[in-house]
C-alpha cells in the first residue's frame, strides 16, 4: 500500500500522512489532571505448594480499605507500611513500605482518596481500627438533626427580632 502520491518523471514525492508527532498526545511532566477512576489492583502472589507466580486482577469495589501499620523491624528500625484491605486476606495487599513515618501518612490519605475508601489503622493484634467515620467527606453514622428542638421552635430568628410585629385593625 502507498502512503503518498508520486508525480511522474519528478524527484518529489508528496504524502498525505500525519507526521509521528501528530499521533502522539503530549502532557506536560506534571499533569495531575483529572484520570479515569481506578478499576482493579493487580495482586501478583506465588503458590506455596507449586511455587508458581500467578497475577489476579482484583476489582477495587472488593476491598473494605487502606490500612496503615507501623512495627520494629529487628535491627530496632521503624517500618511503617500502607495496605489495601480485602474482605479475604490472602487478598491484602502491600502498596507502600518506608522506614521512618515521614511520607506515610499523606501517602495512606492520597491512596484512600483515589482508591475512594475508608481509612483504618492496623493495631498489634492485626485489628483494624476505623480512622474516621468521613468517606470522601461524607459524614457516616447518626446525623445531626436538621429540625429545631421544641425549646428553640418558639424563639424568633435575630434578624425577625428588629422587625415590629403586624398591628391588627381594631373597628
Amino acid at each position: 500500500m502507498v502512503h503518498g502520491v508520486g508525480i511522474e518523471s519528478a524527484s518529489v514525492v508528496l504524502a498525505f500522512v500525519k507526521p509521528a508527532a501528530a499521533q502522539k498526545h503530549f502532557v506536560a511532566a506534571n499533569d495531575n489532571g483529572p484520570r479515569e477512576p481506578v478499576k482493579t489492583v493487580t495482586v501478583r502472589k506465588q503458590l506455596e505448594k507449586s511455587g508458581v507466580a500467578i497475577k489476579i486482577k482484583v476489582p477495587v469495589d472488593e476491598f473494605i480499605g487502606v490500612a496503615v501499620a507501623t512495627s520494629i523491624s529487628d535491627e530496632g528500625v521503624l517500618i511503617s507500611t500502607i495496605e489495601l484491605v480485602h474482605g479475604d486476606h490472602e487478598l491484602n495487599y502491600k502498596v507502600f513500605e518506608e522506614q521512618g513515618n515521614h511520607n506515610v501518612v499523606a501517602e495512606w490519605q492520597n491512596w484512600g482518596r483515589k482508591l475512594r475508601l475508608p481509612l483504618f489503622i492496623k493495631a498489634g493484634d492485626g485489628a483494624y481500627m476505623p480512622y474516621s467515620q468521613q468517606v470522601d467527606g461524607v459524614m457516616l453514622g447518626n446525623s445531626a438533626s436538621r429540625r429545631k428542638l421544641a425549646a428553640d421552635a418558639v424563639r424568633r430568628p435575630r434578624f425577625l427580632n428588629r422587625r415590629k410585629p403586624g398591628q391588627t385593625e381594631a373597628n
